[in-house]
């Protein structure tokens, strides 16, 4: 262990310096590996590869300010993970306006609702922000990013119990933060807006 430890940080040193042979080692160890975890997530080996590249590119750009805290494994990983999440949010919100574009066009709300507008955009980003962490993740990329459980426990490394437990967690915590807004609610908010 203290072998491997050695080597992760005398390469990290060398690809600091700018060694392009250490950056090619690390590439030619992890590169298919970030293919099949892109691949995982964004189900198109090209875009996969793009993505792949893209991670080991910024690696080398960045490399004189490189901070790798745990292995070059899990860093690469944990880029990976989040640049293929990033391109298919990026993809479900280009969709999603194009489809409420062609379905609703734009109206004029009144003031009243965009008050009540921004005040539960506020309090359901909170009730969000304020969930554990890991639990947070999994409602994120479940309703933000519209990954299915099984996605979402390949993106992470975990199972689909654990999705879905951590999923249970965030609903039920995030319905007791959000009672005042929800139709039961008893809050004084006037004017009720399920979420």
């Amino acid at each position: 262990m203290d072998t491997n430890h050695a080597s992760e940080r005398d390469l990290q040193e060398r690809i600091r310096a700018g060694d392009e042979s250490a950056f090619d080692s690390v590439f030619r160890t992890h590169y298919a590996h970030l293919v099949r975890m892109a691949q995982s997530v964004v189900r198109e080996p090209a875009l996969a590869e793009e993505i792949a590249q893209e991670v080991m590119l910024e690696l080398w750009r960045r490399r004189e300010s490189l901070q790798v805290e745990q292995t070059f494994r899990a860093y690469l990983i944990r880029s990976t993970r989040n640049r293929a999440l990033n391109h298919i949010r990026h993809q479900r919100i280009v969709e999603r306006e194009a489809a409420a574009a062609a379905v609703d066009p734009p109206s004029s709300p009144s003031a009243e609702d965009e008050v009540l507008g921004v005040e539960l955009e506020r309090a359901v980003r909170d009730a969000i922000d304020g969930l554990p962490e890991n639990c947070r993740e999994v409602f994120q990329l479940s309703r933000e990013q519209g990954l299915k459980y099984a996605e979402i426990a390949t993106a992470l490394e975990i199972s689909v119990k654990t999705v879905e437990k951590r999923m249970g967690h965030a609903l039920a915590e995030l319905r007791q933060r959000l009672a005042p807004w929800l139709p039961s609610g008893t809050g004084q908010r006037g004017r009720k807006t399920p979420v």
